[in-house]
């Protein structure tokens, strides 16, 4: 019989709560989210304070929840592994002062997870991971192409310079009316718009792999401002279609620009933007056309969001290449993806 490791993880990197206990890397026997949409849509995006706060009350109940979801007791954990950046630190202090209390009272290895990384095992899920490997993960937070020539060895490409994607659709979908979160909104509403407005394309045709949506977020909020001092009304769906597409194509473009830098076997989509539809249709048709040796995976749906099962299936791999951290870790809230304790 295969040898069954249970990894009890933890992320609470922003305004998720979630415990999960994943089996082996690959299979979920629970995943317990606690969502605080609710809490911060008031305020059009996540309050820190009001974050941790949320945590400190979801912890317990969530370890609780996913140990008796997934029918096993502490003595059935090999070991606790725990986000501790990058994110919002108070946020971050929660979940690493919760599984440092569960490993040092079980006597249990505690490993350090980036929660970048964790983004990127979400994908392990679908299938199993053959390198080299290009992930282009995106999200509130972040948008990076990470070059990966063996399990374990990360080196970014590009990355943001400014706004992450998911951040821009945030605030573009404040000046639409769109309620925090707004990727899902904008989303949807694209697919029944037109590129109308074409948006520009911020170094898209530069020669490197780093991405830059402040400029597309200014001049959209512009085109609405300037039409509504005239008393003109724009169409909300040609403007989110229009400003999605500026997106998707530089997103696109510059991936498939790694792809032809860095010859790999794999394509892994991760991250809360990577939900995207119209983003995952054009790196469908993209791949088929550009590079039709190379599979790519795409992290499932329900798990393109803060949890804590792709945490889990990041921390396995950890714990099988010897990570661990002492009691004294910390939350690193400007933690460098790559960058382990």
């Amino acid at each position: 019989m295969a040898e069954r490791t249970l990894i009890l993880a933890f992320e609470t990197s922003c305004d998720e709560t979630s415990v999960a206990v994943v089996e082996n890397g690959t299979n979920i026997l629970s995943n317990i989210v606690a969502t605080q949409i609710d809490s911060h849509q008031r305020f059009g995006g996540v309050v820190p304070e009001v974050a941790s706060r949320h945590h400190i009350e979801w912890i317990t109940r969530c370890t609780d929840q996913a140990l008796a979801e997934a029918n096993v007791s502490y003595n059935d954990i090999a070991a606790v592994a725990v986000t501790y950046g990058p994110g919002l630190v108070g946020s971050l202090l929660i979940g690493v002062t919760a599984a440092k209390a569960i490993a040092w009272a079980h006597n249990l290895p505690l490993v350090p997870v980036n929660h970048m990384t964790g983004h990127l095992y979400a994908a392990r899920y679908v299938g199993e991971f053959k390198y080299p490997q290009m992930a282009l993960l995106v999200s509130g937070g972040h948008t990076e192409l990470v070059y990966m020539k063996a399990e374990h060895e990360f080196e970014i490409i590009g990355e943001t310079r400014d706004d992450a994607a998911g951040e821009a659709y945030d605030k573009i979908g404040r000046v639409l009316g769109v309620n925090y979160p707004a990727g899902k909104t904008i989303d949807e509403w694209a697919a029944k718009g037109e590129d109308t407005f074409h948006f520009p394309r911020a170094m898209e045709k530069e020669a490197n792999y780093d991405f830059s949506f402040s400029g597309l977020k200014s001049a959209f909020i512009n085109t609405v401002h300037n039409a509504d001092q005239r008393g003109e009304k724009l169409n909300k769906y040609d403007l989110a279609a229009s400003f999605q597409q500026s997106v998707v194509d530089v997103l696109a473009e510059k991936t498939m620009r790694a792809l032809d830098r860095y010859p790999v076997k794999q394509l892994i989509l991760a991250g809360g933007v990577a939900a995207n539809h119209g983003l995952r249709s054009r790196l469908d048709h993209d791949m088929h056309k550009y590079h039709p040796d190379v599979t790519m995976l795409q992290a499932p749906l329900k798990l393109c969001g803060d949890n804590a099962a792709m945490i889990g299936a990041a921390g396995y791999m950890c714990y099988q290449h010897g990570d661990r951290a002492g009691m004294d870790l910390n939350a690193e809230p400007g933690l460098m993806y790559g960058q382990m304790k």
